[in-house]
């Protein structure tokens, strides 16, 4: 019975290849997988924040690292043929909403074409194959509603990532209708953002600057503090993807898009993030609001009803506990913990709270 954790018997021994190994998200996957017993494989580019989790994690570089740019369709088919995966994760993508707007040609490149190589790679395969294609609850057109956005709702983008992951969202719908239908490969795709957890270093998000300014002992400037977004800590989301392949492997007809979330009430503006987070590391922050910024959308709320019906899906954090294993992921780093050990520690604990 899937209870919003994986399962461990299902996991011990499959070969899995895990696109962008070195990201966020992708570095406490492919720790978890590990832990989970699964033969992990990774496509991904180098790591580019300073410091990186994927190092922090994995000092010694001895796990199925590979470096290679899913651009490249030649080079993925052959990390495909190479790997002969059972469960393919793609987690790789240009993920920044401000840094898209810097350099759209690559955000599109790399979003759209990138997770296209991937699924190419994967035609006439004649052996079970469940395939999470991971984009962002960010697909949806945002029409500022005052509910949350489900599955049927139209997909849009205003900005160059948001558009280019609803592209996605039709490429992976296609290919899925065009060469999947009747084929051992079954194909998802997980929505799913504004996730949040120890180890994320990248340039304008709000707990990464939160944390540089706190640790520099600076005031933290918020750029959007009433934007209202769905909070969720990065062991709920990945538990989803982990779900969800366990289903598709034994059942197609759930072969379609999900929603991963938090409960509606844990969905908060930027200001109570913030300030929960300041709670458990003290600092200052002000109002950094500015007219002339790029877009980024008011409001985002998503549903989980279909996760939770048709998967069993449901997040195990709330908000306050989201941030609070966030936050104390990098005061305990900060103050001289071991990142891999600390993350470990975090994972076997999110096993405990939902056994």
């Amino acid at each position: 019975m899937v209870t919003g954790r994986p399962d461990p018997a299902f996991w011990q021994g499959k070969r899995v290849l895990l696109t962008g190994q070195t990201g966020f998200k992708g570095s406490w996957l492919m720790l978890w997988l590990q832990e989970l017993g699964a033969e992990v494989s990774g496509m991904a580019l180098p790591g580019e924040t300073t410091p990186c989790l994927f190092d922090q994690l994995f000092p010694t570089g001895d796990v199925g690292h590979f470096i290679g740019d899913i651009r490249d369709a030649a080079l993925v088919r052959q990390r495909v043929a190479q790997v002969a995966p059972d469960v393919v994760l793609h987690l790789a993508a240009q993920p920044l909403v401000l840094r898209s707007f810097d350099d759209p040609l690559t955000t599109w490149q790399t979003n759209v074409l990138g997770s296209a190589h991937i699924l190419d790679a994967l035609k006439g395969c004649d052996r079970p194959v469940a395939v999470v294609m991971v984009t962002t609850d960010k697909v949806y057109e945002n029409r500022e509603w005052v509910h949350a956005y489900r599955e049927t709702d139209r997909l849009g983008g205003y900005d160059p990532y948001s558009a280019s992951k609803a592209a996605c969202e039709i490429l992976i719908d296609s290919y899925r209708n065009s060469f999947f239908a009747d084929t051992p490969v079954r194909v998802a795709s997980a929505r799913a953002g504004n996730i949040i957890g120890g180890g994320d270093w990248s340039e304008n998000r709000i707990l990464p600057d939160l944390v540089r300014a706190v640790s520099q002992g600076v005031t933290l400037e918020v750029r959007n503090p009433a934007a209202v977004r769905p909070w969720q800590h990065v062991l709920d989301p990945l538990a989803g993807y982990l779900c969800l392949a366990e289903r598709l492997w034994q059942d197609a007809s759930v072969a379609e898009a999900y929603n991963f979330g938090p409960d509606t009430a844990d969905q908060q503006p930027v200001r109570a993030l913030v300030e929960a987070a300041l709670k458990r590391w003290p600092g200052e922050w002000r109002d950094a609001s500015n007219p002339d910024m790029p877009h980024e959308a008011g409001r985002l709320m998503l549903s989980t009803d279909k996760a939770r019906n048709k998967l069993g899906w449901h997040p195990q954090f709330s908000f306050d506990q989201a941030v609070a294993h966030t936050i104390d992921w990098y005061r305990a780093v900060h103050e001289g913990a071991s990142p891999r050990e600390y993350t470990l520690r975090q994972i076997a604990d999110f096993g405990k709270a939902v056994a």
